[in-house]
């Protein structure tokens, strides 16, 4: 496939919008208003789940990012990479405000803790932090 994103009616089945980017993985804000796509270009993208047009580029890794999630409230997103670390972005700005390190292989998964105080990585290292 030519590796682009679809973001698809669930009732119907219909496509509402194809993303002209490549998506690794992808999931939604918490209000359902945007979504965030991890990307093979170095870095996340944030969209507008309603027209799909890219609002925001957050960029920092250096290598693949293979998963990235919202916060419970919307303002951060945690992304996972190949790069061997998670980064905590503020939405607002797109600044990296932490690089989370301590893997020794790719992490393919972080998430927020329903509070919002704590983030969940898992790696091909077999190790969760």
């Amino acid at each position: 496939t030519n590796g682009e994103g679809s973001l698809w009616c669930a009732e119907t089945g219909v496509p509402l919008c194809t993303l002209r980017e490549r998506i690794l993985s992808c999931g939604f804000s918490g209000d359902g208003l945007r979504f965030v796509g991890a990307s093979d270009e170095f870095l996340a993208r944030i969209w507008c789940a309603e027209t799909g047009e890219c609002l925001r580029s957050l960029e920092g890794h250096l290598d693949d990012v293979k998963a990235a999630a919202f916060s419970p409230d919307g303002a951060l997103v945690v992304t996972a990479s190949s790069d061997g670390t998670a980064r905590i972005f503020e939405v607002e700005t797109c600044k990296c405000l932490r690089v989370l390190s301590g893997h020794t292989d790719v992490v393919l998964a972080a998430s927020f803790s329903p509070d919002g105080h704590s983030v969940l990585t898992a790696s091909m290292d077999g190790t969760a932090r």
